[in-house]
C-alpha cells in the first residue's frame, strides 16, 4: 500500500508537467509581448550611456497609462525616412515634448526647453572633449503628440537634429509620433559589469512645462 501511494503522486506529476510548461511558456510570451521586452543596442549613438552590445530591458506597458517625459531614454519604430526600412527599432533620449520650445544654444553652450538652459552630464565624451549639444543652432516647437529626440553622443546619433536639418526644417519629419514609442527602457542588464538603472537626470526637473 505505501508503494501504491508513492506511486501515484509522481504519476500525476508527469502529467501534468507538460501542462505547467505550456503555462509557464505562455506567460513568458504574454509578458514579453504585453509589458517587457529586451533590446540590443547595436551602434554608437547612446554613448557613453548605452554602449555596444549592451542589453536593456524595455517597459512596454508604461505608456499605454502616460505620455514619455523629457529625459527618458525610449525605444520607437523609426519612421522609414530615418532608417531606410520599415519597422526598425532605434534608441534615444527624449529632449522635448508636445508644445516644448527647443533652441540651440545659450552663451553656455546649452540647449534651452521652455527658456530654461538644460545641463547634460550624459553627453558623450572622450579624453575629456564633450560632444557639443547640437552641430549647429535651431529654434523648434515640438508638435503636440509628436517628440523630439536626440542621441547622447551627439556626433554619431542619427536623430531629430538630424532629420531636421535633411529634411529642410521639416518639423514633423524631424520628429516622431508618440504612438511609435515601443517602451521606456529602463535598465541595462547585460553585461553584468554595466547593470544600472537607467533614471531621468535631475537636470530635468527644474525644465518648465509649455
Amino acid at each position: 500500500m505505501i508503494d501504491e501511494q508513492t506511486d501515484k503522486p509522481r504519476s500525476s506529476f508527469w502529467k501534468e508537467l507538460p501542462i505547467l510548461l505550456g503555462v509557464a511558456i505562455l506567460v513568458a510570451v504574454l509578458v514579453r509581448f504585453f509589458v517587457l521586452q529586451t533590446f540590443f543596442i547595436p551602434s554608437q549613438s547612446m554613448e557613453n550611456t548605452l554602449q555596444i552590445d549592451d542589453r536593456v530591458l524595455v517597459n512596454k506597458l508604461v505608456y499605454d497609462f502616460r505620455s514619455p517625459h523629457r529625459g527618458e531614454v525610449v525605444v520607437f519604430k523609426a519612421p522609414v525616412e530615418w532608417s531606410g526600412r520599415e519597422g526598425e527599432d532605434f534608441i534615444k533620449r527624449v529632449i522635448g515634448v508636445g508644445g516644448d520650445h527647443v533652441v540651440c544654444c545659450d552663451e553656455n553652450d546649452h540647449l534651452v526647453i521652455n527658456g530654461q538652459p538644460l545641463v547634460e552630464p550624459y553627453i558623450f565624451s572622450k579624453d575629456g572633449q564633450q560632444d557639443r549639444p547640437a552641430d549647429q543652432e535651431f529654434d523648434i516647437t515640438v508638435p503636440e503628440g509628436r517628440l523630439w529626440v536626440m542621441g547622447d553622443h551627439r556626433s554619431a546619433s542619427g536623430d531629430s537634429l538630424e532629420h531636421w536639418e535633411q529634411s529642410g526644417q521639416d518639423i514633423t519629419a524631424a520628429t516622431i509620433e508618440e504612438d511609435e514609442v515601443v517602451g521606456r527602457a529602463f535598465t541595462i542588464f547585460w553585461p553584468v559589469n554595466r547593470a544600472r538603472w537607467l533614471s531621468v537626470p535631475e537636470q530635468y526637473d527644474s525644465i518648465p512645462n509649455s
